[in-house]
């Protein structure tokens, strides 16, 4: 066992199955053959955001505390919103799949540094629940996003996160409409197939 998978082990505040993630997420960065020219770090840190990202398709953040730092943030700018502790953050990247099905994120591109990584995606995902007061009816619409998400690692967990997307889209997307000072509209034309109902009279 290697002195970071030692301190893995030892980490304070880690439950088993925690403990068994951070080794994991060691043991298989480490057997995983690096491309020409990528250092051993770049490559644990590339296997760390697309764990990460994986866990925003699939919505299953079990694992989280093997993935981040105890202390860690995570800034959502879309939102202008901070999320801390391990608690927040899991609450924040498995919030797709509780207002969408058929989610999935596809990670387009990776740009790896030592003490972190970029990674630009593609969300895409069918909203079949309200989003909150947000959106309190049901489109059932497909909703496409581009984005990038960065880390920044520290002992061999991110300590840092942060997202950038563009909101614009998934409003327009999902019918509605920007009204702009002169009179002028942003919306997305409806198909056929995409008229959006409207919210049931109360009983």
């Amino acid at each position: 066992m290697t002195m970071k998978q030692s301190r893995a082990a030892d980490a304070p505040g880690l439950t088993p199955s925690g403990r068994v993630a951070v080794l994991a997420l060691a043991l298989l960065a480490a057997c995983s053959p690096a491309a020409p020219g990528t250092s051993q770090a770049e490559a644990e840190n590339e296997f760390a955001i697309r764990t990460l990202l994986a866990m925003v398709g699939s919505g299953n953040a079990d694992d989280i505390a093997g993935l981040f730092h105890p202390d860690a943030t995570y800034d959502d700018y879309a939102n202008q919103h901070q999320y801390r502790g391990l608690q927040e953050i899991a609450g924040y990247i498995t919030g797709g799949t509780r207002w969408a099905t058929a989610v999935s994120v596809d990670v387009m591109d990776v740009h790896l540094t030592a003490t972190g990584a970029v990674a630009e995606w593609v969300f895409t995902g069918i909203q079949d629940q309200p989003i909150g007061s947000f959106l309190p009816v049901v489109t059932g619409r497909e909703v496409v996003l581009n984005g990038i998400t960065l880390i920044q690692m520290e002992d061999g967990r991110i300590r840092r996160a942060a997202d950038y997307v563009d909101a614009l889209p998934l409003v327009l997307q999902l019918g509605g409409e920007v009204h702009m000072p002169g009179g002028g509209v942003l919306r997305q034309e409806l198909g056929p197939s995409d008229t959006i109902p409207s919210p049931q009279e109360p009983s």
